[in-house]
This record gives structure tokens, C-alpha cells and sequence, in this order.
């Protein structure tokens, strides 16, 4: 398989990619603990997504894996990028949706997850509620879905990046 020459170590790579996540995930949290920007469900499961890839990048930074360690690694972060960009999408069209259109508010993440099996609540989640849509902090015109999702892709593509790197 042909090597990227330009991708420094592969270490270096898994440890920035575990500091992106750390960085997000600080972020999310002064957000929410000095902005007052609660967090609705979809928020919730895009940081779980997040920490995942982080605990993966961290793993893989530790190890320092070669051949086929690599690429399982390298095909955990993709397969996690790609759900978490998912829900971010999901996140993303919510916010777009006209107001007439906005699904009501549904109960909390908590209330949720001890009322109904999970499998259940993870279906409501996913459905979205008038919460989700709300766009409340913005950068550079870009709601934090949306952000989320632009990170969830280059994460992804570094992680598929990975599989090649021989260094």
C-alpha cells in the first residue's frame, strides 16, 4: 500500500487528533458551564461521539500501532467520524427546518433514557425536538452542529489518512 509522504508520525497524528477532541470537548463544557448554553440531546450524543474519538486517538497515540493494528485503529476513527457527523447532519437539517415545521419539544435526555428502554430513546434523540433547532452560539455565521459536523469530517479524513501512513 503506498505510504503519504507528507503525514508526519503516525503517533504525532493519533496524539494532535486526541488534543482536537480534548479541545472540543473543553469548549462544549465552557459553553455550557460559563455561556449557559444547555446542551440538547443531539449536543449530547455529538460530545459522546467526540469523546470516543478521543479515547481512540489517545489509545492509538499510546500504542503506537503498525500494519494491521493501524488500520483497525485508522477504521475505528472513520467508523466513528462517520456517526457522529451523522448525527451533527441530523443536527444541522434541524436548525435549517422553517419554524412552522419545528418538531415540538420532547422530554429531556435524562427523563428519556429512565422512562423508556434505550433503544427507544435513542430513536426520540435521533427524531430531534423544538429544542435542537434552536441556533443559539455562533462563529463565523456557523451554529456549533454545524462546526461539529466540519470537524467530524476532517477527523474523519485524517483517520482514514492513517491507514496509509507508514511513519
Amino acid at each position: 500500500m503506498p505510504s503519504i509522504a507528507f503525514l508526519p508520525r503516525r503517533r504525532l497524528c493519533y496524539l494532535f487528533g486526541f488534543l482536537v477532541c480534548a479541545s472540543l470537548l473543553a469548549f462544549a463544557y465552557y459553553l455550557q458551564y460559563a455561556l449557559d448554553e444547555e446542551p440538547c440531546p443531539l449536543c449530547v450524543f455529538q460530545r459522546i461521539a467526540v469523546f470516543s474519538l478521543g479515547v481512540v486517538c489517545l489509545v492509538a497515540g499510546l500504542h503506537n500501532p503498525r500494519g494491521f493494528g493501524n488500520a483497525v485503529y485508522a477504521l475505528l476513527l472513520v467508523a466513528i467520524a462517520i456517526v457522529g457527523a451523522g448525527i451533527a447532519a441530523r443536527h444541522v437539517w434541524l436548525q435549517h427546518l422553517p419554524p412552522d415545521q419545528v418538531p415540538e419539544c420532547g422530554p429531556g435526555l435524562n427523563y428519556m433514557l429512565q422512562s423508556f428502554p434505550f433503544s427507544k430513546a435513542l430513536s426520540m434523540v435521533l427524531k430531534g425536538s423544538g429544542e435542537c433547532a434552536k441556533v443559539g452560539w455562533r462563529f463565523l455565521g456557523m451554529s456549533i452542529p454545524q462546526w461539529t459536523l466540519l470537524f467530524f469530517i476532517g477527523l474523519g479524513f485524517g483517520g482514514a489518512a492513517q491507514a496509509w501512513n507508514r511513519r
